[in-house]
């Protein structure tokens, strides 16, 4: 039997079936169904309608949440760490920061290196936004 009380009061952020569907991307008799065979918790309202907590919501999304950049950037990729190296030549320069266990290497320009005070030792973070990532498997 599935596991519904009758909880008289609506919590902030609960749903009704309709609006749950629509977050979750599922239909409203999916979720019936769901409701019935104990995936999803869900309770009657004092009005005897069905509601489902944000919490479940979240839980059954088929969009995994994604973390915030907490800056004013859209680059959500930030590693912090210290500059290991610069190589100056020409209008460009090479800069690899160690970032935890990675070693990232970025092209910036000598002029970048000089406003940023860009050495050995100085922390940094590179932020990376690029249009192609390559994943790749290691071996086992």
């Amino acid at each position: 039997m599935p596991r519904q009380s009758k909880d008289h009061g609506k919590e902030p952020g609960d749903m009704s079936l309709g609006e749950a569907a629509g977050a979750i991307g599922v239909s409203v008799d999916t979720l019936r169904r769901w409701a019935n065979t104990g995936k999803l918790h869900s309770f009657r309202d004092e009005l005897g309608r069905r509601r489902v907590p944000a919490a479940e919501v979240t839980r059954l999304s088929r969009s995994p949440q994604r973390h915030r950049t907490r800056t004013p950037s859209s680059a959500r990729n930030r590693m912090p760490g210290v500059v290991r190296s610069v190589e100056v030549g020409g209008v460009m320069a090479l800069v690899e920061i160690e970032a935890g266990p990675f070693l990232l290497t970025a092209a910036i320009t000598r002029d970048s290196v000089q406003e940023l005070g860009l050495a050995p030792g100085v922390h940094a973070a590179a932020r990376v936004k690029a249009t192609s990532v390559m994943i790749e498997r290691e071996a086992a």
